[in-house]
């Protein structure tokens, strides 16, 4: 089994409980072959995990490469995801008014407290809100979420990786690749969620120690 057949694969098994709606293939499922060079995408749809190719137009699919981006946090830090190469970065897109996206916060930070000691994971919540930085500010700290918080008013972020609604999650490992997307909340407290963001942490690890 190659690597990026096993990082799809840890992960779809850690997504198999998600009740997945990829708006944006709702209408377009197909059954075309795969183009050369086509990277195909994980789709959870009543409990079983399909494998489709990304249609243009689309969100970015899982096996893409994740596109670069630089926005400040609420102390007004400046962070690129290049600079957070090497480690595995949790993408979560979502915005204050957005009901949802508040339901699936605390298990975020749920998330973020289990990996809060390993310097190899990260959690960016990027914020869509257009109505400046203390409103955010004001519901992070009123809530106690300790998880890095981007302010992305101009949807830099949503543009680039295809958003279609929020909340909107990507996963990316340690070499920039997008190894599984959600739409919708979803409770990221779950074991299954754990073990297998754990299993990805610790893949580079287990490569390099073998190569040694």
């Amino acid at each position: 089994m190659d690597r990026e057949t096993k990082i799809l694969s840890v992960i779809a098994a850690g997504i198999l409980a998600f009740a997945i709606a990829i708006v944006a293939f709702a209408n377009h499922r197909d059954t075309r072959q795969l183009a050369p060079g086509e990277v195909p995408s994980i789709e959870d749809s009543g409990g079983s995990v399909s494998i489709h190719p990304s249609l243009p137009g689309g969100p970015v699919a899982a096996g893409k490469m994740a596109a670069d981006f630089k926005l400040v946090d609420l102390k007004g830090t400046a962070i690129s995801l290049a600079s957070l190469r090497g480690k595995v970065v949790f993408l979560n897109v979502w915005a204050t008014w957005c009901g949802p996206c508040r339901e699936e916060m605390p298990s975020i930070q749920t998330l973020y407290d289990e990996f809060s000691n390993d310097r190899n994971f990260v959690v960016l919540a990027v914020n869509e809100d257009t109505g400046g930085r203390s409103p955010v500010d004001a519901y992070v700290h009123g809530n106690a979420f300790k998880f890095t918080v981007l302010l992305d008013p101009q949807n830099i972020v949503g543009d680039a990786y295809g958003v279609s609604g929020i909340p909107e999650t990507f996963i990316i490992d340690r070499d920039g690749r997008i190894v599984a997307h959600h739409l919708g909340p979803y409770d990221w407290s779950k074991s299954e969620m754990r073990a297998a963001l754990r299993e990805l942490i610790d893949f580079k690890a287990k490569v390099t120690a073998k190569a040694g």
